[in-house]
């Protein structure tokens, strides 16, 4: 089993989507003898945004920049690890309502027409089949079920949203909410999480 593992937090290893990330990762390993584990930490060496540099690349003109050449590069990088995996891990905390801008960067390289997916007279085919997605989301507040501020959730609908459109329609949420109330709701907020990986069915591959 392969597992690509991103996070996205800019608090690092303090972040609590990165910490159940990690514990997802984990946990999917402990199951699975000879899991192969790929990392992305996009906050610490976030991939640049596209630009009318990347445009004009696309189209066939010159990279006359290295660092716009090394980017590249590691767009292509990332689009094979995403078709290569079994199972993908994002550890994501929520931004004003949305996703953070580094994990965004890298949507941006691998939801491409063509290769993860297909414009047909039904509409939009998703090609990335046979997969398996787990969230790792975190919020300062309350913004599923009955929650008057589930209007202003944009990160964890947009992600399930995006993903599916490639193809990834087997998405697990492990959720942490509230953690910015108080150390109480934190921790609650951790042991309901944890309480989820704890309860993960082992993840079967396709065949």
């Amino acid at each position: 089993m392969k597992i690509l593992h991103l996070d996205s937090s800019i608090t690092g290893k303090q972040s609590v989507s990165h910490t159940l990330s990690t514990e997802i990762v984990a946990a999917l390993a402990a199951r699975q003898v000879g899991a192969e584990v790929t990392y992305h930490d996009l906050a610490n060496e976030p991939p640049l945004h596209l630009s009318p540099a990347h445009l004009a690349a696309f189209q066939g003109a010159p990279v006359e920049s290295a660092a716009l050449g090394q980017d590249l590069a590691q767009g292509g990088r990332y689009l094979e690890e995403l078709v290569g995996a079994d199972v993908l891990v994002i550890g994501v905390p929520m931004y004003n309502f949305g996703i953070p801008t580094q994990l965004k960067a890298w949507i941006d390289r691998v939801v491409v027409a063509g290769k993860t997916f297909r414009y047909s007279e039904r509409g939009p085919e998703g090609l990335l089949t046979g997969k398996k997605v787990f969230l790792a989301t975190s919020s300062g507040g309350f913004y599923s079920g009955d929650s008057p501020a589930k209007v202003l959730e944009h990160s964890e609908s947009y992600l399930i949203a995006v993903l599916g459109h490639i193809g990834l329609k087997d998405v697990t949420v492990i959720r942490a909410e509230g953690v910015n109330i108080g150390p109480e709701a934190r921790q609650s907020a951790f042991d309901k999480a944890r309480r989820s990986i704890g309860e993960l069915e082992p993840v079967t591959l396709a065949a």
